[in-house]
């Protein structure tokens, strides 16, 4: 049985594409990058991470998979995270204006005894913001719980000027890397 370790409804909606069946494993694991770590490396880590841990609560399950991600935004080796207010959000913004930063995301499938990683990585390219265009953006509210504060598959997508990747990367869960894991476990979409 294959598990999605993730509380993103974003990541369940991707996977649902793929036309699987699948549980879902509400994890609440902290993300704190370590002091010098590379950010490609905190993004691996963190995936790796939650699929292990999804792993411990459905081991005892015969031949349970478990599938996680991790999707950060990246500018000049900042990792732009989930921003914690309003005004966090709109510093991010600010600062991805006019400019082309990294979308990784991480994909780790696990079962017992045996793991697989995929990283797709994405280069988005934001259309410089004004004041206004960044206020109104926090008005909506689709910035919560987003990396980067900002929801591609929204209304933020209308500020994207280019996009050189995945789009499912960069909301979250980039369906062919998923589809090439999985097949290695067997699971095949």
């Amino acid at each position: 049985m294959l598990h999605l370790a993730s509380r993103s409804p974003r990541r369940a909606d991707l996977l649902a594409r793929l036309g699987l069946d699948f549980g879902v494993l509400d994890l609440d694991l902290p993300e704190r990058r370590a002091p010098g770590e590379p950010a490609l490396d905190y993004v691996c880590r963190v995936a790796r991470e939650k699929a292990g841990a999804g792993l411990l609560r459905v081991v005892a399950v015969p031949g349970a998979v478990v599938l996680a991600a991790d999707t950060e935004v990246i500018l000049d080796d900042d990792v732009f995270g989930k921003p914690a207010d309003a005004a966090a959000a709109a510093d991010m913004l600010r600062r991805l204006s006019g400019r082309t930063h990294e979308v990784a995301t991480a994909v780790s499938v696990v079962a017992a005894g045996r793991e697989a990683q995929a990283v797709s990585r994405s280069q988005v390219t934001v259309e410089a913001l004004d004041e206004a265009a960044i206020a109104r953006y926090l008005a909506c509210g689709e910035w919560q719980g987003k990396a980067g504060a900002y929801a591609i598959q929204g209304r933020f997508e209308a500020h994207v000027a280019h996009l050189a990747g995945s789009h499912s990367g960069v909301m979250g869960l980039p369906l062919y890397e998923t589809r090439q894991l999985l097949r290695q476990f067997g699971i095949d979409p």
